[in-house]
């Protein structure tokens, strides 16, 4: 499975792009929100030469048979972003650190399957998670290591899926903790 992370840009197109700010990623300055798609389009990402997607142009580039993770970076644009996953043959999961995204989704397609990220409070991360209806829940890497998170979700129905990974022996120490998954930014990391 690939994951993406997906917002507005300043003209309206979804496109997808991590940071809420062009600085680190490209040449550019300013806010993806604020900058208009006939900017984005141009700027390439990094020394990657690649150029920032629309997230229909990336869904669309997905080998058929690749799951696709897609994270709603704020709320307000459930509706284009199903209708852009709208016929895709991909499996697709929708997650957000915003219960209020992942809400939107869930009024819009009582079907979509969403994953609620968290950096803390397990507890009532997953009681969010179950009250949205989430197939699956996203903590951060350490609070696999330093909670019973794991256990927990599992108890309660949730696949785990532990972000960011960096290196092969966190990778090991996950599996041996039970995860279901992990986010990577190396896909040599296993």
């Amino acid at each position: 499975m690939v994951e993406v992370d997906v917002q507005r840009c300043g003209s309206g197109e979804l496109v997808v792009f991590h940071d809420d700010r062009l600085d680190r990623l490209t040449d550019a300055s300013g806010s993806v929100r604020t900058t208009d798609w006939e900017v984005l389009e141009d700027l390439t990402v990094l020394d990657s030469e690649e150029t920032i997607p629309r997230l229909s142009d990336l869904l669309a580039a997905v080998p058929d048979g690749t799951g696709v993770n897609v994270e709603l970076k704020h709320g307000g644009i459930a509706e284009d972003v199903l209708s852009a996953s709208d016929g895709v043959a991909n499996d697709i999961l929708f997650s957000s650190f915003s219960p209020t995204a992942l809400s939107e989704l869930r009024e819009q397609d009582g079907d979509a399957e969403l994953a609620f990220l968290f950096t803390d409070s397990p507890e009532i991360s997953r009681s969010i998670a179950t009250d949205l209806g989430c197939v699956a829940v996203h903590p951060d890497t350490r609070l696999v290591f330093e909670t019973d998170i794991v256990g927990n979700a599992h108890d309660d129905g949730f696949e785990v899926n532990a972000w960011t990974v960096e290196d092969h022996e966190t990778a090991t120490r996950l599996v041996d903790e039970g995860v279901d998954g992990m986010f990577v930014n190396d896909w040599t990391v296993r």
